[in-house]
C-alpha cells in the first residue's frame, strides 16, 4: 500500500468511515467531549440523508448526524476555507433545527442543536475554537439552543509542527485527525487511542470500495477545476481580444474626430 496515496482524516470520507464504525464510538466520544468540554453518556447515529429540499447542497448528506444526551450534533469536516462553506454548513444546521424542533404544536427549546466544524485553511493565528450563536448587537441571544463550534484545525496542526509536546498531548484527539501516515506512526507510539485510530484509517485506505469512491471523487474534482480553469482562460482570452478590438475602434473614432475638426469632408 506504500506506493498508493494515503488519505488522512482530513478527508471527510475517511473521517466518516472511521467515526461511524460502531467499535470507534469511544474515539468519537472523546472528540466531541474535547471540543464541547462536556461529558457524553450516549451517542446514536442518525440518518445523514436529511437535506433533500435543496439540490445545491453538497450531495445532500451530512458528515455526521448524532443524537446524544446533550442534544443533536452535526459534525462537518471542511478541508478548505471557502466563502461558500459557512453558508452550506449553516444550511445544514438550520435544516436539522427546523426538522427536529417541532414537537406537536410547540417548539422544544430544551434540546440543544450543535454543529462542530473541523475547519482547515483558517491559519494558525486564528483562535483554536470559536463559538457562534444567533444574537443581536447587545449579545442577547435570539434562540438559546443553537450553537456552532468552529474548530481551527490549523491551530492544532501547528502544535504538532512546532513540536509543542505538552499541548499535543493535551489535544491529541484533534491533532491526530490531520496528520499523514508517517506523522501518525510517530504520534501513535505509546498511545492506544492514536494507535487504534491509525489502524482504522489504514483499514479504510485498504478498502477497495473506498479507494474506488475517492478516486472517482478526485476525478470529478479535477474535472470541475479544469472546467473552471478553461472558463477562466477562455474568458481571459475573450477579454483581451475584446479589449484590443475596443482599443482599435476607439483609435479610429479619435482619428475621425480630428479629421472632422480640421474640416475634412465626411466622404
Amino acid at each position: 500500500m506504500n506506493d498508493k496515496k494515503w488519505y488522512s482524516g482530513k478527508y471527510d470520507r475517511v473521517f466518516k468511515e472511521v467515526m461511524l464504525y460502531e467499535n470507534n464510538r469511544d474515539i468519537l466520544k472523546m472528540l466531541i467531549e474535547k471540543v464541547l468540554n462536556v461529558t457524553i453518556e450516549n451517542i446514536e447515529v442518525l440518518n445523514v440523508e436529511s437535506l433533500v429540499s435543496n439540490i445545491h447542497l453538497k450531495n445532500k448528506r451530512l458528515d455526521l448526524n448524532l443524537k446524544t444526551n446533550i442534544g443533536k450534533i452535526n459534525v462537518e469536516v471542511n478541508a478548505v476555507n471557502r466563502k461558500y462553506v459557512h453558508k452550506r454548513n449553516m444550511a445544514y444546521l438550520c435544516d436539522m433545527y427546523s426538522h427536529n424542533t417541532l414537537t406537536g404544536e410547540e417548539y422544544n427549546s430544551n434540546i440543544k442543536y450543535i454543529q462542530i466544524n473541523l475547519s482547515y485553511g483558517l491559519g494558525e493565528k486564528i483562535k483554536a475554537i470559536n463559538l457562534y450563536q444567533v444574537m443581536n448587537e447587545n449579545l442577547e441571544t435570539y434562540v438559546d439552543n443553537l450553537y456552532i463550534y468552529d474548530v481551527n484545525m490549523d491551530y492544532y496542526m501547528g502544535l504538532w509542527y512546532n513540536k509543542n509536546t505538552k499541548m499535543v498531548s493535551d489535544n491529541i484527539i484533534l491533532v491526530m485527525l490531520g496528520l499523514d501516515r508517517e506523522e501518525l506512526m510517530k504520534l501513535s507510539k505509546g498511545n492506544k487511542v492514536v494507535s487504534k485510530y491509525m489502524k482504522e484509517v489504514e483499514r479504510v485506505n485498504e478498502d477497495p470500495e473506498f479507494r474506488e469512491y475517492i478516486s472517482y471523487e478526485e476525478d470529478q474534482r479535477k474535472i470541475r477545476n479544469d472546467y473552471k480553469k478553461e472558463g477562466y482562460e477562455s474568458g481571459l482570452v475573450d477579454g483581451i481580444e475584446q479589449g484590443i478590438e475596443r482599443g482599435i475602434n476607439n483609435e479610429k473614432y479619435s482619428i475621425a474626430k480630428k479629421l472632422l475638426a480640421s474640416d475634412m469632408k465626411v466622404e
